[in-house]
């Protein structure tokens, strides 16, 4: 563009009047304030959004909870009192890690952001000065060229030559102060941009400072709870019927889980079945509409061939692709990548740490172990030893902080005695993320990890599933 405009200023020194290019300088040089900031940044709106999709599978968990605390028959077990503070530490450690990962990405954007604002401000500072001489050029230049070259006499090909230049010249010069304008807006929306990203971090450094405030008081408030409680809680810790309740309370949950699990399927299917059948129904009417209008077309011109009605759509086997299962009900195979029970002999141990109780063997006078305990320093990081779907993280007696995580085709892993459970339900994980941190939560003597595998509800040993490699 800037070579058209030179070799058309250089063969045509005229232009519009001044008082026309000053004006077009400046509604296309001008700048607009910053916008005021927003009353609720993109981030809080989201935050709201995903707060509200995870109400409903809260309340349900919530309910299953309490179907099982009816069934409780222990009164005055200690660990209760360190529930609260228990998983007060887990929610502060899992929105520090969440604002934490926010924070990153939020600061990532704002450098793209800020490197896109000295680019567009370099374009535009260039667009301006190449304006500013173009305007400037026609101010001195006036409209005297266009008017001698009219009333010239000039050889007429020649004039209309000339005008064409000019018209190339004012095409050219348009197309700059709309390109400039264009540019303006994109600086506008930028700092726009940069101010909510700004807002943003000024936010999640907000809530850090008060969630680690918290964090600091639940874990004073659970040190001294745990002073007192002690005796207590290494008393209920030996006794046999409170460890088989544990035991129990767990499998139940697992149960209903499953229960729960199932009916979701159930319901999923239900809508994708009716979801075709309303899809069928619409295809068979349009059907019945064009054969209709056929049959008429054919009675107003008895001796003109009717187009054939388009064959019924309402095959089983040639219902729409949509109406199977889809992104938002995808089958545990298609979420998590290959079946559970393939992945025997390849999966890793969820902490490092010393094995110190495996599966099978004796709790004292109680139950056996249907698990393996895993020492392990507190705030060691849990990873998920397979993809999958988190369908409970919150605290259970006897288990502490507790996640358990849903791989499909009814193989369930569970995590206890977290510090922190750092997903929340209802989130898929992949191998290898980290889902928890190791600590003692629920009453346990030492800080580190209870690991439980379930297939169908019933418990086997890990340790045939997992290599040391």
């Amino acid at each position: 563009m800037t070579k058209v405009l030179q070799s058309a200023l250089w063969r045509w020194r005229a232009g519009r009047p001044a008082a026309l290019g000053a004006a077009a300088l400046a509604a296309a040089l001008c700048m607009l304030p910053p916008p005021a900031a927003a009353q609720l940044t993109e981030r809080a709106k989201q935050k709201q959004a995903a707060e509200k999709e995870r109400a409903d599978l809260q309340q349900k968990l919530a309910n299953l909870k309490r179907d099982i605390d009816k069934t409780e028959t222990a009164k005055g077990n200690a660990a209760d009192a360190l529930a609260e503070s228990e998983q007060a530490i887990s929610r502060a450690n899992r929105s520090l890690r969440e604002l934490s990962q926010e924070q990153a990405g939020t600061e990532a954007k704002l450098n793209v952001l800020v490197k896109q604002q000295a680019d567009l401000s370099g374009v535009v500072n260039g667009q301006q000065a190449q304006l500013s001489k173009l305007l400037r050029d026609q101010y001195v230049a006036g409209n005297e060229d266009r008017i001698k070259l009219l009333l010239s006499g000039d050889n007429p090909n020649r004039i209309n030559r000339e005008l064409q230049y000019m018209g190339y010249v004012s095409q050219a010069q348009a197309k700059l102060i709309e390109t400039l304008r264009t540019n303006l807006q994109a600086i506008k929306d930028n700092k726009a941009a940069t101010q909510n990203a700004k807002f943003e971090l000024e936010e999640i450094a907000q809530e850090e400072n008060e969630q680690k405030k918290l964090l600091e008081k639940e874990k004073a408030k659970r040190g001294t709870l745990l002073a007192q409680l002690s005796t207590k809680l290494n008393s209920q810790r030996k006794e046999v019927g409170n460890l088989q309740r544990d035991e129990q309370r767990l499998s139940g949950l697992v149960d209903k889980l499953a229960q729960l699990i199932e009916d979701q399927k159930k319901a999923e299917a239900a809508a994708r079945e009716k979801r075709r059948q309303e899809q069928l129904a619409k295809a068979k009417a349009e059907h019945d509409r064009r054969a209709a209008a056929a049959s008429q077309q054919a009675k107003a011109a008895p001796g003109t061939k009717a187009k054939p009605a388009p064959s019924d759509p309402i095959d089983d086997d040639e219902a729409p692709q949509s109406l199977g299962r889809n992104e938002a009900t995808p089958s545990p195979e298609e979420n998590f990548g290959k079946p559970f029970a393939s992945l025997r002999g390849q999966l890793r141990l969820p902490v490092r740490g010393d094995l110190i109780a495996k599966f099978g063997g004796k709790r004292g006078d109680g139950p056996s172990w249907k698990g393996l305990f895993i020492r392990a320093p507190e705030g060691s990081e849990v990873k998920a030893v397979a993809a999958g779907r988190v369908v409970y993280a919150d605290w259970l007696r006897g288990f502490g902080n507790l996640l358990i995580v849903d791989h499909g085709n009814q193989y369930m892993t569970i995590y206890g005695n977290n510090q922190s459970v750092l997903k929340r339900a209802g989130d898929l994980v992949k191998t290898g993320d980290v889902i928890a941190s190791a600590g003692n939560s629920g009453g346990n003597e030492q800080s580190g990890l209870y690991f439980e595998m379930r297939h169908q509800g019933r418990a086997f040993d890990p340790l045939g599933w997992v290599t040391t490699r």
